[in-house]
């Protein structure tokens, strides 16, 4: 088959259309105690932490150096996030305000920057050939879904809609057709900043986890169960990650 861009586009459009299931498993569940919102806060926190931890693998297959460097900037820009709003009284994103408002903020930010490098990812794979550009996307797409689950359990909990945190999961991942167009393009052009965007966003989740997501896990649950939740979602983000590596 002919790589073309319309392929290359349709199929990272796919991919974001895929983080948007996340949000499906709440559909089932809508009231949320204040302990269930703890253990999603330690899931979303292990979710995202198993998440980064891929990242800066797959970051380290093209370059360790750069990763890193993406890493530091990726800490530094929630620094710098948390400065810019420290007085978030006055902050509203939809329904939600203040505290809620800016977590909300911060973790979509953190998706959508690094749903740029996924659709690098997307675009320099096709450089390969069609065969390798799908299965990448097909490991792409899959692994959008437990993103779009950490987006939603930490907006549903704070009274977003399903059908919003679901959009909302699909727009973090709308650089993904919008980066893979030109990386196909122009592959030896992207491709070095790759690691770069990896490491970035793995640096901004780790921070995210242990900055804002644990922390409010504790206020509603007990260290073990926190622990618990938090563990067992990272085993489960890394095993998904092996498998469809």
């Amino acid at each position: 088959m002919d790589v073309t861009v319309w392929l290359v586009g349709i199929s990272a459009l796919m991919t974001a259309i895929a983080t948007g299931l996340g949000a499906l498993p709440f559909l089932f569940f809508r009231n949320i105690s204040s302990f269930w919102m703890g253990v999603a806060n330690a899931a979303a926190a292990g979710l995202m932490l198993g998440a980064s931890i891929g990242l800066v693998i797959e970051g380290s297959d093209y370059s360790v150096t750069r990763t890193m460097i993406g890493v530091v900037v990726g800490f530094a820009f929630i620094l710098a996030s948390r400065q810019l709003f420290a007085d978030n009284d006055d902050l509203h994103v939809g329904k939600l305000n203040g505290a809620d408002a800016f977590e909300a903020l911060l973790i979509l930010g953190i998706m959508t920057i690094h749903s740029f490098a996924e659709g690098v990812g997307v675009g320099v794979s096709y450089g390969g050939g069609a065969a390798f550009g799908e299965l990448i996307t097909i490991a792409i797409a899959i692994h959008n879904i437990p993103e779009g689950l950490a987006i939603s359990l930490v907006l549903i909990p704070r009274g977003v809609s399903v059908l919003r945190a679901a959009g909302w999961s699909i727009f973090s991942s709308l650089p993904q057709p919008i980066m893979a167009i030109p990386a196909f393009l122009f592959v030896t052009v992207f491709e070095p900043f790759l690691p770069v965007g990896l490491g970035f966003a793995a640096g901004a989740m780790v921070w995210m986890v242990f900055s804002e997501l644990l922390p409010e896990s504790l206020e509603e649950v007990s260290r073990p169960i926190a622990g618990i939740s938090m563990t067992l979602a990272v085993i489960a983000m890394l095993a998904f990650q092996a498998l469809i590596g």
